[in-house]
């Protein structure tokens, strides 16, 4: 069965609007065309399986935190559960939508696109034909308006605009409020908030300008519309609705001028105050800012990079702080008030901060260019990347946090690994520097240097841990160096193009190298420091990987071919012509088909499962292979993006975009008059920066496999993409009988047969089944059940405590089943290590993360017992001071009587 995706690491926020759940514990963040959650109670990440067309640019939770609405960069909106975690409704905006809004009572929706407000029914519990029903359409603004705020009853609505005004609507027609006009301001109104309870409003522009406007009016003062001609314009608005392509439900026209006879016994506001950011002139832009109302607080961001809190209305200034001098886009508060969240767009950064006590709650960034290298650590729990950024990140796999980046490198990171014992990373860069990073103090122990500069393409390290080799792109050569002195051991030359890829034999200290020379070389680091052998091919060699067991050689070259060599003896065994495969997408200033485009492509990146049967191959495309070895034939072809805001996507040109001059995309957007064409710079990949707009290219830059086997993981254009086995419900029998049921398995567990109920659970294989039959076994038996279990099912009672490790709280008695289980099946399993080496490794993963946690407990509970030991001593000896002779003979008299 083919894995699934299971998350999105190294990419934490690209663009749009942050949201809190309601228990105000998760953070919604928009990541590309994906949405992540991260619940910072527990301290874990999860990317929702569900994708959009495009970039998100909106997002608006319903109140109940059931229901997301997911608008994209055109106006393609997802109606998502959040509690199912799968689309609902898909809609058509038709246009590119700004902000999107539910009121606090949850049955409607605001969206702004364009000058224009629409009001829409929001979808209930119930099941509806149609999720999106438009109520009114609110016409007022005469520019893009740009934010929505509601009242704490859902009578109105606020609506800020770029033409600097602000728009009070009335969601019901109310007698004395169908719309007001405010002004005020000299700039773009960037947000807009009603007071608590109250019509009162705040309106906030980008020249970092604040209004305080007063209603004259209290909530409950809003008078119902006489029910006069509401049939007369329910009709109207039907024969409009006829003519019309796209339906406008009832239309309110406001006026910015209204006269005297409109404004008769309707709302007014008076401006109270107008308060200014920066007196000092030291920052512009006013980016993003939320309110919350219970506490008063107001939270601003600035393109610098730094934030205000201020307590309204009185416009008081609590702090002012820089997160970075990056813009910050978008800024969120949780319903207490305490936590504040912000997101920047260009370092891809969010933070989670906690006002009070002024301290993190969540500090994340990605690569903020893209991810060229990653690999696994030996147990499967940790992921390393490096990046065009010139930084070393390191990612746990089950949290999806980064737990620690390392900054050292000057330039783009080309390679990392992890050392046999996990605890050592080592990155290679094109600063002409290897490193080693040591994860238990979070140093760099050791840098690697050659004796003359070079730019580092690739990186190996043997199974022992103890040899480093690093391969140029400019001399050609191949520099070993020792990990436990750092000293150059040697240099080995023979190649006479760039090296593109190392790789050591796990089982024999072989290294192989490939080169654009058209040749791999292995070398024998143990017997002499000469070729053992040079291999030739066809084209250039662009990667090298060996199988897990050291017997084969898998290679890919320039011409798109993977050849797989005994190199032993030195025999191509096997090819696979994969250049049909890659299916390239054709950019859109491409002037050749994509079909045509192809045939120069090949797989830049190859990995072994962990148990050699299948190869993993990647390259300049939206696909990732997976090929059977042995039979050569592709078994499943993985889509890693569906996201159309990126280049080389579509496998045709949409027509509609191309003029007789050419591709509309040769346009710059952002240029003017003549200037309007943009040259592209040659063998551009990610995204011109010659352009005011630009698309980065979609490529699979490295993929690798973990270790348990459970899973692989690809650094993409789109972040670290894993692919796992363990995610979605998957019915999988094994060996099913027609006697194997739920009720009869249960029956043969009251008879205490408890072997016979394992194996039919297993091949029944449900996991809640499984895990019921397992823990009714009682810990005296588990001895006796372990001795008598078929050699088969071993190894699948082995992967079940692996993954029940994960999430169980039966801690010692899983322990004792993975104690008799090796003790007394050991010498068997040993025959089969290679094929199971997965499984144990899944296994010892899940003991090593319990065994982390609960030393962490028991060190923890050791200093507080100590600590109450000292603290009763020093009290016990201030008593015996304390005490006189007196007081001991009672005591004395007292105990005698006692006895």
């Amino acid at each position: 069965l083919p894995p699934q995706f299971s998350g999105l690491l190294g990419t934490v926020y690209r663009r749009g609007n942050l949201s809190f759940t309601r228990d105000g514990n998760s953070l919604l963040s928009p990541v590309g065309n994906r949405i992540s959650l991260f619940d910072l109670k527990n301290n874990k990440c999860e990317t929702l399986p569900l994708a959009t067309r495009l970039n998100i640019v909106c997002v608006g939770l319903s109140p109940d935190g059931s229901l997301a609405i997911l608008i994209d960069e055109e106006g393609a909106a997802l109606l998502v559960s959040l509690i199912g975690k799968s689309v609902i409704h898909q809609f058509y905006f038709h246009r590119p939508v700004h902000s999107v809004s539910f009121s606090p009572d949850g049955k409607k929706f605001v969206v702004t696109k364009g000058t224009l407000a629409y009001l829409y029914h929001a979808p209930g519990k119930k099941r509806e034909f149609n999720a999106f029903v438009l109520d009114k359409t609110y016409y007022g603004p005469y520019d893009e308006t740009t934010c929505i705020d509601w009242t704490d009853d859902s009578k109105c609505f606020a609506v800020g605009s770029k033409d600097m005004s602000t728009w009070v609507f009335g969601a019901e027609r109310w007698a004395n409020l169908i719309y007001y006009s405010l002004g005020g301001h000299k700039d773009v109104i960037v947000a807009c908030f009603f007071e608590e309870n109250s019509l009162d409003l705040y309106t906030i522009s980008q020249d970092a300008a604040l209004c305080v406007w007063q209603c004259d009016t209290e909530l409950d003062g809003l008078k119902p519309m006489p029910p006069k001609n509401a049939e007369k314009e329910k009709k109207a608005a039907e024969d409009d609705e006829e003519l019309l392509e796209e339906p406008k439900g009832e239309e309110i026209h406001g006026k910015a001028d209204p006269s005297e006879q409109e404004t008769r016994d309707k709302i007014k506001y008076s401006r109270v105050a107008k308060y200014f950011f920066n007196k000092e002139g030291d920052f512009n832009n006013l980016t993003a800012a939320a309110y919350h109302k219970k506490t008063h607080l107001l939270v601003t961001g600035f393109a610098s990079g730094i934030f205000h809190l201020h307590e309204l209305p009185d416009f008081n200034l609590i702090h002012s702080l820089s997160i970075s001098d990056q813009r910050i886009a978008s800024i969120s508060i949780n319903c207490t008030g305490d936590w504040i969240a912000f997101g920047c767009s260009g370092l891809g950064q969010l933070l989670v901060w906690e006002w009070q006590s002024e301290s993190y709650v969540l500090k994340q960034q990605g690569h903020f260019n893209s991810m060229v290298s990653l690999a696994y650590s030996p147990d499967g729990q940790y992921i390393v990347t490096g990046g065009e950024d010139g930084k070393v990140k390191v990612w746990n796999t089950s949290s999806s946090f980064c737990f620690v980046t390392f900054t050292e490198h000057n330039s783009g990171v080309t390679a990392v690994t992890f050392t046999s014992t996990g605890y050592v990373v080592l990155s290679a860069s094109l600063d002409g520097t290897v490193r080693a990073f040591d994860l238990h103090r979070y140093r760099n122990f050791r840098t690697f240097t050659s004796p003359r500069p070079s730019q580092f393409s690739c990186l190996a390290v043997d199974s022992s841990g103890e040899i480093v080799a690093a391969g140029s792109q400019d001399s050609f050569e191949i520099f070993i160096w020792s990990m436990q002195s750092g000293r150059l051991l040697d240099v080995l030359a023979g190649h006479e193009g760039p090296i593109s890829s190392l790789s050591f034999n796990p089982m024999k200290c072989v290294l192989a190298s490939a080169s654009w020379d058209k040749t791999v070389k292995l070398w024998d680091m143990l017997d002499s420091w000469r070729t053992k052998e040079t291999l030739i091919m066809n084209s250039d060699v662009l990667v090298v990987a060996f199988r897990p067991d050291g017997k084969e050689l898998a290679v890919a070259a320039l011409n798109g071919q993977i050849t797989f060599w005994d190199h032993e003896n030195a025999v191509q065994t096997g090819s696979i012509e994969g250049r049909h495969d890659l299916q390239m997408g054709r950019k859109e200033l491409d002037k050749i088909t994509a079909k045509q485009a192809a045939k120069g492509k090949s797989f830049t990146t190859l990995c072994y499962s962990a148990d050699g049967q299948s190869i993993l191959a990647g390259g300049l495309s939206k696909f990732v292979c997976i090929y059977n070895v042995k039979e050569q034939i592709l078994m499943k072809k993985f889509e890693i993006s569906c996201n159309y805001s990126l280049d080389a996507m579509e496998e045709y040109l949409d027509r509609r975009k191309m003029t007789e001059f050419g591709s509309m995309a040769l346009i710059d957007e952002g240029g003017g008059g003549d200037e309007g064409v943009a040259i592209p710079l040659p063998g551009v990949k990610r995204g011109d920066m010659s352009y005011r707009h630009f698309k980065p290219e979609i490529r699979v830059t490295c993929v690798r496999f973990c270790p348990t086997g459970r899973s692989w993981a690809a650094t993409t254009t789109e972040g670290l993409l894993l692919y796992s086995l363990d995610s979605g419900l998957i019915f999988d029998p094994f060996e099913l009988d027609i006697d194997v049921t739920p009720s009869n398995i249960r029956k043969t567990l009251d008879q205490k047969e408890y072997t016979m109920a394992i194996v039919m659970a297993f091949k029944l294989n449900e996991k809640k089944l499984i895990q019921e039959v397992i823990e009714a076994v009682p810990s005296s038996e588990v001895d006796v059940v372990c001795s008598s279990l078929p050699d088969l099912y071993v190894e699948k009672v082995l992967e079940f405590l692996a993954s029940a490790f994960e999430t169980s709280c039966h801690l010692e008695f899983y322990l004792i089943w993975a104690h008799k289980l090796l003790m007394l099946h050991g010498q068997k399993l040993k025959t089969r290590s290679v094929k199971l080496l997965p499984v144990i490794q899944f296994l010892q993963k899940s003991i090593q993360r319990h065994f982390e946690g609960v030393s962490k407990l028991c060190e923890w509970n050791i200093y507080n017992i100590k600590y109450a030991l000292a603290i009763s001593q020093q009290r016990g000896m201030k008593r015996l001071a304390e005490e006189t002779p007196g007081d001991e003979e009672e005591l004395d008299s007292d105990s005698d009587y006692l006895m």
